[in-house]
């Protein structure tokens, strides 16, 4: 194989890697607030991300509140945001986003997509299909699936573009968050490269 395209190849698994990881990433910090071993590897992100551009200066924002915040408070935070006493101040699901109520015709469409992709809900899960994190992390799976640039994009356009940067921005403002604040602009700032990429 020429020098050039295994240096293409290299690149584009570093690519796919890397969206992988930051889907994940992302997904995994909306399912569940993070433990004290997760801030301290977060932390790190402040001396080790580059800063060429919005996603990288995210990134270092989300290690600097990371080594500001502790567990106990950001576990607060999340129950405030996300729970709270019948529900939280921010309500993270699509179908709320798109139309103002819950499980309605945008969770419709999100499940016959799931089913098209041949994709199943878990039995244990208690949370409808069109919560931020599980989104992003079909989008995660599509992309370790190898699936086609059409597919990612089809899933993308349809139910995490139409809402989801308004979540995030509503994420950064909140009253209750401090720590999600830098959540919320690293989400932003990972959408807007995402709809350039796809």
């Amino acid at each position: 194989m020429p020098d050039e395209a295994r240096n293409l190849n290299a690149s584009a698994d570093e690519e796919r890697l890397a969206r992988i990881h930051s889907y994940r990433f992302i997904a995994n910090l909306l399912r569940h607030p993070p433990d004290v071993t997760q801030l301290e590897q977060m932390a790190m992100l402040e001396r080790q991300a580059q800063t060429v551009d919005d996603y990288g200066f995210a990134l270092q924002m989300l290690g600097l509140a990371a080594a500001q915040c502790g567990a106990a408070e950001i576990d607060d935070e999340f129950h405030a945001l996300f729970i709270g006493l019948g529900r939280g101040e921010l309500v993270p699901y699509g179908s709320w986003y798109l139309t103002g109520y819950l499980m309605e015709q945008p969770l419709a469409a999100l499940r016959s997509d799931l089913a098209r992709l041949g994709m199943v809900r878990n039995e244990d899960s208690h949370e409808p299909e069109d919560h931020v994190a599980a989104l992003l992390e079909v989008m995660a799976f599509l992309i370790e699936s190898e699936d086609s640039r059409a597919v990612q994009q089809q899933f993308f356009h349809s139910h995490i573009a139409p809402w989801m940067a308004r979540f995030f921005n509503d994420l950064t403002v909140a009253n209750n968050a401090v720590f999600y604040r830098a959540v919320g602009r690293l989400g932003m700032a990972f959408l807007r490269l995402e709809s350039s990429y796809l």
